[in-house]
């Protein structure tokens, strides 16, 4: 044994062990991601570095970092090497976009294989296929969030009580719901279908999400680019679950937050930054630059699990 340790030692004090320790880890345990975008505000921040469990919902198949090119057959023919436990409702997940896959998104799965949504302006309706009694949905959300909608029981905004980061503020003229209508009559470029709704005397979007899917949708829900628009997630594309946040860092310009320039617009933060005073004035600039590159202490340090049941932390 102490002959093995020895070994181990010099091999892993090596670059050649080094890297390839460091690349094993990244492969099949843990790896590093930063939020980049705004669709998960206020739940998990631009600037938020964290580490997600590579483990969470089976063993993908290793890419190479960066380049994001596999390193193996997809034996399986699921993009994993081993099969896991697939994404619950409410889970927070990383996975690769259906359109993109060489990019990772970070969003809540609201809804799984067979579920049912309604959504329109700043509602979001869901119908559990595994939850048909009303008995059932009642043990698990209040009476007054349940209504009957075409000749079955749905939930009104299920997860928003629970969540205090998921919101409706949009950051733009319009919201995601007007962007989809313009999309939708454009060229049809949306996953959800126009259904009327008698009851509730207009239309809303509807989807049914296919077996063993995943419909991924961003807590900061007027701002986020997610199921709406490019689909349901495969299995296949599921990569991990957000882990711990190890640095938060505010490393956007006030033509970012400001105008969208290198990014989304964040007016509801210039508003918290400068309570008092016009948001488009030099004075709230120089108010923001001043805050510009801080760490963001209160959020280094702590688990996605946990936080996301607390009001923000900003």
């Amino acid at each position: 044994m102490k002959k093995f340790l020895n070994t181990f030692y010099k091999f892993s004090s090596s670059w050649t062990g080094t890297i390839i320790i460091v690349l094993l880890l990244i492969f099949f345990v843990a790896q590093s991601f930063v939020i980049p975008s705004g669709s998960m505000k206020r739940t998990q921040l631009i600037g938020d570095f964290l580490f997600a469990k590579k483990f969470s919902y089976g063993i993908p198949t290793p890419h190479l970092p960066w380049l994001e090119i596999p390193l193996l057959p997809d034996f399986n023919n699921n993009g994993h090497l081993i099969e896991g436990p697939r994404p619950k409702r409410e889970d927070i997940v990383i996975f690769r976009n259906p359109v993109t896959p060489k990019i990772h998104y970070v969003k809540r799965c609201v809804a799984v294989g067979g579920d049912e949504l309604l959504y329109t302006d700043k509602k979001l309706y869901l119908h559990f296929h595994d939850m048909e009694d009303e008995a059932s949905i009642k043990l698990a959300y209040p009476k007054a969030k349940i209504v009957t909608l075409r000749g079955k029981l749905w939930v009104e905004n299920p997860y928003m009580n629970k969540y205090p980061g998921i919101q409706y503020v949009p950051e733009y003229e319009g919201n995601s719901f007007e962007l989809m209508v313009q999309s939708y009559s454009i060229n049809r470029d949306i996953d959800m279908t126009p259904v009327y709704v008698e009851k509730l005397g207009t239309k809303l979007f509807y989807k049914k999400v296919e077996p063993d899917h995943y419909y991924m949708i961003g807590d900061n829900r007027d701002n986020s680019n997610d199921s709406r628009f490019w689909g349901s997630v495969p299995y296949k594309n599921i990569v991990g679950k957000p882990w711990l946040i190890y640095m938060s860092l505010e490393f956007r310009s006030y033509d970012w937050v400001m105008h969208g320039i290198g990014g989304s617009k964040d007016h509801d933060k210039l508003t918290r930054v400068c309570p008092e005073m016009d948001i488009s004035s030099q004075a709230c600039e120089v108010l923001w630059n001043k805050q510009r590159y801080t760490v963001r202490w209160g959020r280094v340090g702590r688990r996605i699990d946990t936080i996301q049941f607390e009001e923000p932390i900003e």
